[in-house]
């Protein structure tokens, strides 16, 4: 992530090269992204449709009983009976193409942010592309293709493939990590089957962080949570990793994982899970674990620049808080329908959630642990990314 432009009396954001800092909000079930202000009141600046060749796309998959199949599946599981059109999203260095994730299209998409078409198509091994990860420098785009258990780095200006690894059962969160000489995966196994109970958890698959050298692409490590969990005493934890956020000196991860109203911390170094924190439960969630979707009962997480303070989504316990690095614990519950992700503003001050469940956004302040705005996107909000677009950028230009 590069660093936040100034703050500027007119309450924008701007990075030097006359672009300005925005946030991307990717609104999975309308096929659009929205630019908020990165800070401040999160207004609403543009809107970008990330489908454009939705009907060349249809007719592919409608033509190809397997793809058709596919498509159907992510509609009736992951996609809560939507489509998936955009998972995740990240700019190019220069501000001028935004780039796109699409799960129910399997396939990466390089969107010109001036004319809304489409610069460079990628697609995926497999039939869904999955999160998405960005190299510290700009240029490189990691992505998972969860139905191939592969994840493809890409040329973030060209689309052409630098390289690819393969990865545990239904590849997830990707982070780039030591200035960009790692690459980390975790795969998350199958989160859409109703085999959900704890006796059945050996049916997700294979689930375990691979981390890659990203110069040659070959695995350095593979960790098994789940012998780490065990050795501290938490047996009844999933391993399922699902998003994590690092220290800033890279020196312990946090990270959530299905079924858990909480979060672990594991120490790098040492290999060893050190603290687990659980978050209270919404006594109006259901205990029915087949109910909480794609098994994430928290699925969320993000961490202040000064590596204090963490911001966790309890995703099926609609809320979201604040939680102290140190002592674990948590600030005020948030009141948040369904929220879904959380990152940080430009600069520094908020974690900043999607909540799915209201087609919004929201800002929460690391200092006071309290919501400060929220702010209208479109249908279902999942990822949010910081971003640079052009000085005075609203929208593509009508065609």
């Amino acid at each position: 992530m590069t660093a936040p432009g100034p703050s500027y009396a007119d309450g924008t954001a701007r990075a030097a090269g006359g672009l300005r800092e925005v946030l991307f909000v990717g609104n999975n079930w309308d096929g659009t992204a929205d630019a908020i202000e990165s800070g401040g009141d999160l207004a609403r600046i543009g809107r970008i449709d990330v489908v454009p060749d939705k009907a060349e796309r249809l007719t592919e998959i409608y033509l190809n009983p397997i793809k058709l199949g596919y498509f159907l599946g992510i509609r009736a599981t992951a996609g809560e009976g939507h489509d998936q059109f955009v998972d995740d999203m990240y700019t190019t260095p220069d501000g001028s193409a935004l780039v796109v994730s699409r799960p129910s299209f399997a396939d990466v998409v390089s969107l010109d942010l001036a004319t809304g078409r489409i610069n460079w198509r990628f697609p995926v091994a497999g039939y869904r592309a999955d999160h998405m990860a960005v190299s510290p420098d700009g240029t490189k785009v990691a992505v998972s293709a969860s139905t191939a258990n592969t994840v493809h780095v890409l040329d973030i200006t060209t689309g052409r493939q630098l390289g690819s690894f393969a990865t545990g059962d239904k590849p997830h969160e990707n982070v780039f990590t030591d200035g960009g000489r790692y690459l980390w995966n975790m795969a998350i196994g199958d989160v859409t089957s109703a085999l959900d109970a704890p006796w059945l958890d050996w049916t997700k698959g294979d689930r375990k962080i691979t981390v890659v050298d990203t110069a040659t692409f070959r695995t350095v490590k593979v960790i098994d949570m789940r012998q780490r969990l065990d050795a501290f005493g938490r047996s009844d934890l999933s391993d399922a990793v699902r998003p994590v956020a690092f220290t800033p000196d890279g020196s312990k991860m946090y990270f959530q994982v299905s079924f858990f109203n909480g979060l672990v911390e594991y120490d790098v170094a040492a290999d060893k899970v050190t603290r687990v924190k659980t978050l209270p439960k919404n006594p109006a969630t259901s205990e029915d674990r087949t109910t909480w979707v794609n098994d994430s009962r928290h699925h969320g997480m993000s961490m202040n620049p000064e590596g204090t303070k963490l911001c966790v989504a309890g995703t099926m316990d609609d809320y979201a808080t604040v939680v102290d690095r140190g002592t674990l614990e948590e600030g005020p519950l948030v009141p948040a329908v369904k929220p879904y992700w959380a990152t940080v503003s430009g600069d520094g001050k908020s974690c900043i959630i999607s909540e799915s469940g209201a087609d919004a956004v929201s800002a929460i302040d690391f200092a006071t642990g309290r919501k400060t705005v929220t702010v209208p996107v479109g249908d279902h909000p999942q990822r949010v990314r910081l971003a640079h677009v052009p000085a005075g950028w609203t929208g593509p230009a009508a065609r």
